[in-house]
């Protein structure tokens, strides 16, 4: 009775705002303190449950017979009837092992060896190409810029064509409900996904009736598992893997930044100590947390934390709350490059829906810092971050910032 007491009335951290004015930290603290499995009663998406502590997460991750990726979709918000886009991250086994199978390799240890010297090339050209003297934006000039071309390159996307790949990951992601959103309602962001499927659908076609090449496209149309998808899969599928790649890498290297400017006794010990880099690449992405959050459904009653879940509900998983987790991760508040254990974080989820492409994200980031060092660049914050209005994804729209070397 007591304990109940003590829980909080119904909060809810779906609030798409929390997240664009950077208000979420007090509310998270609240719920791991006094209720870490909390029901939200009524919300804009339904009622559902916060899975906010660390152990508490990672045991729903990986429980995959009692919380179901594929009933219900993985964001609190439901996808629109009629309008649902399947892909393998919405799927539990065995029809996800199969889809994920197919792109593993082009992410595998050998294959992100032979990326590196393209990685830093294409680095080193856009540092010796900002402008000096004056203010950018570096969410556009680097952040954008080095995701964008990495994607094209995975999919041997046409490279004069690569921004429409930014755009519809962008469309993909957007809170329609947003004033600044890129599209306005679920309507016109099928219609842009549509657009989408078409001008993938002649590539396929091409690949389709050429050998298998070493790109996603090609890996997928020559698969088994994948040559055959539905049209609402196929554009899922690509919606995902576009998404996957460019999402969590922008918004880690526009946060890096970030954070290296507010904490500037950090970036001094990185300059120190070159060798702390992946470190300082983890930290930033457990620090940032680019996706906010996972949802699954529960496939049965179930008990979690001494709460009883039951059959149909929600049960979302706030990484970002996870990351900050005072019991699991000391200092959990503080930007530390050199923590004990950088890498012990949830930003790329766990077990069967780890984030593929999370060495290939680390490697982007190690590189980009790497080259910053080598040219030993020193930046200045000129103004606020322009943060997206999203409860999925942690996004930085703009940084204005100033090379002050």
């Amino acid at each position: 009775m007591g304990e109940a007491l003590r829980r909080p009335t119904s909060i809810n951290v779906g609030d798409p705002k929390l997240y664009q004015d950077d208000t979420w930290r007090p509310l998270f603290a609240q719920l791991r303190r006094d209720d870490p499995v909390h029901h939200c009663e009524a919300s804009a998406y339904g009622p559902y449950w916060s899975v906010t502590r660390y152990d508490d997460i990672f045991a729903v991750e990986l429980d995959h017979d009692n919380y179901s990726s594929e009933i219900g979709g993985i964001q609190v918000i439901d996808q629109l009837k009629g309008q649902e886009l399947a892909n393998f991250i919405r799927m539990d086994p065995p029809g996800h092992t199969a889809q994920r199978r197919t792109v593993a390799p082009i992410v595998a240890p050998s294959n992100l060896a032979n990326f590196e010297p393209l990685i830093r090339k294409r680095t080193s050209a856009v540092l010796d190409a900002l402008p000096r003297n004056e203010t950018f934006d570096w969410v556009e000039l680097v952040s954008t810029n080095l995701t964008n071309m990495m994607l094209a390159t995975l999919f041997d996307f046409p490279w004069e064509d690569r921004m429409k790949l930014t755009w519809w990951s962008d469309v993909a992601i957007a809170n329609v409900e947003s004033p600044d959103a890129v599209v306005h309602s679920e309507h016109e962001r099928f219609e842009e996904m549509v657009k989408m499927g078409e001008y993938f659908r002649r590539l396929w076609d091409a690949r389709a009736d050429a050998p298998p090449t070493f790109d996603l496209i090609s890996m997928l149309v020559h698969s088994e598992a994948t040559r055959n998808l539905q049209p609402r899969e196929f554009l899922g599928t690509l919606a995902l893997l576009i998404v996957g790649g460019n999402d969590t890498t922008r918004n880690s290297m526009s946060a890096g930044l970030m954070a290296l400017c507010e904490n500037p006794e950090q970036f001094e010990l990185v300059r120190a100590r070159p060798e702390l880099i992946p470190n300082l690449v983890s930290e930033t992405i457990r620090y940032h947390t680019p996706v906010l959050h996972m949802r699954r459904t529960a496939r049965h009653d179930v008990e979690l934390a001494g709460r009883q879940i039951r059959k149909g509900d929600k049960v979302v998983m706030w990484y970002i709350s996870g990351n900050r987790d005072e019991d699991k991760i000391e200092r959990a508040d503080e930007f530390i490059v050199d923590r004990a254990k950088p890498r012990q974080h949830l930003a790329f989820g766990a077990g069967i829906h780890r984030c593929v492409g999370d060495r290939l994200a680390e490697q982007q980031l190690r590189i980009l810092w790497e080259e910053v060092l080598a040219r030993d660049l020193r930046f200045e914050m000129m103004g606020p971050p322009q943060r997206l209005y999203s409860n999925f994804i942690r996004g930085i729209r703009s940084l204005p910032v100033r090379i002050v070397n």
